[in-house]
């Protein structure tokens, strides 16, 4: 029988607020442990939280830029359940009354868009973090404990663990776009958990979901979910029934193993949180924070398409961040040939990040004097060659290109007597080659070019040398 995946997912955004989604505590990845705690973040007798108004912004925000309805009215509940890193034994969350529903990702696979429904996003806080690693004792670090997440809800529309990768990769993009999220898997500030589930090819009705967690990468997301549809695969052909469980994903195993059977939403108790008041938000505030919302990935890659004429793959790579897309359309404020220097940031420049460990929006090579080499390049007065030994004198020295042109004297010859008698000598001292080319070796006009670059160093234009070479030659 051919089996059909049923997949959704879950993914939990931290937040970039300067302080925790209740109190005041600063909410910071990577502070000494337990700095950052307080009577509200701890759970203790008498305290009160307090909802943080700029979360509330972020959330809105990303859920205007997946197509959701923005609820004007919404509830915060409790969700009761017993763990370490839980101090107060709950966490708030939303449950019935979310406060965005209805919403869509465009993904791209093979080539077609297919929309992937957004059943909900709601505000919630995370839980505290345990250290496993300290011999026979755990220890408990209050400093993540209620940071603002949102947690951003599929419909069960992904069919495979590819639609998934492309799934996550779109979303990753917009909550960059919008700067509300990091997205650095490592540091668990952006989190994904799947549910799966296999049913007949052509049967509407879902067959048993299982939960898979523990996957810190993209990658690892596609990789797990390809394992677990083999496993129900397996199970289901052998004649097995999938049971509601949850397992976690082994890396270092490249396999899944069972963590516990799962939950139902019963099981969590909720009810509604009565410290605080039920979120009410009115048209007006909800319209001015949709007119502060950055050109999203999609529509970016799309212009720079129909009025740039970039082609589709540039596009994609250049509008992959909101940074590398802001430097590269800062560089043709000064530099108009789009195409060319797309081809320069998506290659050298890029390059050029990776190797200094630092985003392009913090080189020393500024998109201004991307632009000032580009035009060097495009007068003749240095080769592109000669630019790309350039670049990292410039990133390292933080230093103007045309001074650094002078000091290493890559100023391109283009005079034209002063090549000539270059070209003359060269072809002077290269008799025998000079009558095979007109005996028909055409291939030796290169033989040409690169003896009178290396007569002057590198420093002739290769343009001119080929103009002058077949003037002589005929």
């Amino acid at each position: 029988m051919e089996y059909e995946a049923v997949i959704g997912l879950e993914v939990h955004a931290q937040l970039r607020t300067e302080s925790k989604i209740f109190c005041s505590c600063r909410s910071s990845f990577g502070d000494e442990p337990n700095a950052n705690g307080c009577p509200v973040c701890l759970g203790l007798p008498g305290a009160l939280p307090v909802l943080n108004r700029r979360a509330v912004d972020m959330a809105i925000l990303m859920g205007l830029a997946v197509n959701c309805t923005i609820s004007s009215k919404s509830i915060f509940a409790r969700k009761n359940y017993f763990y370490p890193d839980l101090p107060k034994g709950y966490q708030i969350s939303q449950y019935d009354m979310p406060l965005c529903e209805h919403g869509s990702v465009p993904v791209e696979v093979d080539g077609a868009t297919k929309m992937i429904g957004i059943t909900r996003i709601h505000l919630e806080e995370d839980a505290g973090k345990l250290i496993h690693d300290q011999g026979d004792v755990s220890l408990f670090d209050v400093n993540r404990c209620g940071t603002p997440l949102i947690e951003i809800v599929t419909e069960p529309d992904l069919r495979s663990a590819a639609e998934a990768y492309a799934y996550l990769v779109s979303l990753k993009q917009i909550l960059q776009y919008l700067g509300i999220c990091d997205c650095n898997m490592e540091e668990g500030s952006l989190r994904c958990d799947a549910n799966i589930s296999l049913r007949p090819r052509g049967r509407e009705a879902f067959g048993t979901k299982t939960e898979l967690k523990n996957m810190n990468s993209f990658r690892g997301v596609e990789k797990g979910l390809a394992y677990e549809i083999g496993r129900q695969r397996r199970v289901l052909e052998a004649g097995g029934t999938v049971e509601q469980e949850t397992y976690l994903w082994d890396a270092a195993q490249s396999r899944t193993t069972l963590m516990r059977t799962k939950e139902s939403a019963h099981d969590y108790r909720y009810f509604p949180e009565p410290d605080l008041v039920p979120l009410v938000v009115d048209e007006a505030r909800v319209e001015e924070i949709g007119a502060g919302m950055p050109e999203l990935p999609a529509m970016r890659k799309q212009r720079m398409i129909e009025t740039l004429g970039l082609v589709g793959d540039h596009a994609a790579v250049l509008t992959d961040s909101r940074e590398v897309a802001d430097y590269f359309e800062a560089v043709l404020v000064d530099y108009a040939n789009a195409r060319g220097a797309a081809t320069w940031v998506m290659g050298e420049v890029l390059r050029l990040a990776k190797e200094a460990g630092k985003p392009v929006g913090e080189l020393t090579l500024t998109p201004s004097r991307l632009a000032a080499l580009l035009a060097m390049v495009d007068a003749g007065e240095i080769s592109a060659q000669a630019a790309k030994r350039v670049l990292p004198v410039v990133e390292e020295k933080d230093a103007d290109p045309t001074a650094v042109v002078e000091e290493l004297g890559l100023r391109q010859i283009s005079d034209s007597s002063t090549l000539r008698a270059e070209v003359e000598n060269v072809l002077r001292e290269s008799p025998d080659e000079v009558r095979r080319f007109k005996e028909g070796e055409k291939k030796l006009r290169g033989y040409f070019v690169g003896q009178v670059m290396k007569a002057t160093g590198g420093k002739a234009n290769p343009r001119e040398v080929n103009n002058l070479l077949g003037e002589l030659l005929a």
